[in-house]
């Protein structure tokens, strides 16, 4: 099962946002590096108010992308907000994705950066999908709204 690390990152370190370097996150002896992009898309989740913010580490366990971030949006504005408010402040960095599906519905929307995928759920579809639970085994970064 993977482990569940605590994001020490509040409102107060949001205020200057470095946008170089990686974001280290540790707990119990064991590290996590996110990248500048990552951390970008996490903080624009959590401008826009996105519930139930986590970062599974991949690295290890999937051969197709890193990290996933997912959270979770009240109504369908809400999710598509998050959806458009990561999408813009990573279009400011010169990052697109690679692909986005789910936007028209907004039940599940998916962001694929390739390093990372953004999955924005309402919050039927997240305990339906449970995408933790199907990637136990990767490490668990639980990140304050």
């Amino acid at each position: 099962m993977g482990r569940y690390v605590e994001d020490s990152v509040g409102k107060e370190a949001r205020q200057g946002r470095p946008s170089a370097g990686r974001w280290r996150l540790s707990a119990e002896g064991y590290q996590v590096m996110m990248t500048p992009h990552v951390r970008e898309a996490v903080l624009a989740a959590q401008d826009h108010k996105a519930v139930d913010l986590d970062v599974l580490d991949l690295k290890g366990v999937s051969s197709f992308t890193d990290f996933f971030l997912t959270c979770s949006g009240t109504s369908t504005r809400h999710t598509q907000a998050i959806s458009d408010a990561v999408l813009e402040q990573l279009a400011k960095a010169g990052v697109s994705p690679a692909h986005v599906e789910g936007y028209a519905e907004a039940q599940w929307i998916l962001m694929d950066y390739l390093d990372f995928v953004v999955h924005i759920f309402s919050e039927q579809a997240r305990r339906f999908y449970d995408l933790e639970r199907l990637w136990r085994k990767a490490t668990r970064i639980k990140v304050e709204g």
